[in-house]
């Protein structure tokens, strides 16, 4: 599904006209960015998580060369669905796929 998609089901469904629907969309999008990007976590109760992590420096190789590289200390951004998101998914997708034992 593309953002396109979603702003065109929210706004059949609410009524909203699909440009306001798509300027709320874009507006949380930038938010999410802006605050992890200052190193904020941001908490949607019942839906996730978005967390910026932190990946300690580590000695990797260049693969064509061998040469040893450092690859210093980073942040990086996660999202971890809430236990409700997590449960409604996999009682749903496995509705909707059917297991190898049952091809």
């Amino acid at each position: 599904m593309t953002k396109s998609e979603i702003v065109e089901n929210i706004s059949s469904k609410t009524g909203i006209e699909r440009m306001i629907v798509q300027s709320v969309i874009e507006s949380f999008m930038n938010e999410v960015k802006d605050r992890l990007s200052e190193g904020e976590n941001i908490y949607l109760r019942g839906f996730g998580s978005f967390i910026c992590k932190k990946r300690a420096q580590k000695t990797g190789r260049v693969i064509s060369t061998g040469q040893q590289v450092i690859i210093p200390e980073h942040y990086f951004p996660t999202f971890r669905p809430a236990e409700e998101f997590i449960v409604r998914v996999k009682e749903n997708v496995k509705q909707l796929k059917p297991s190898k034992e049952d091809r």
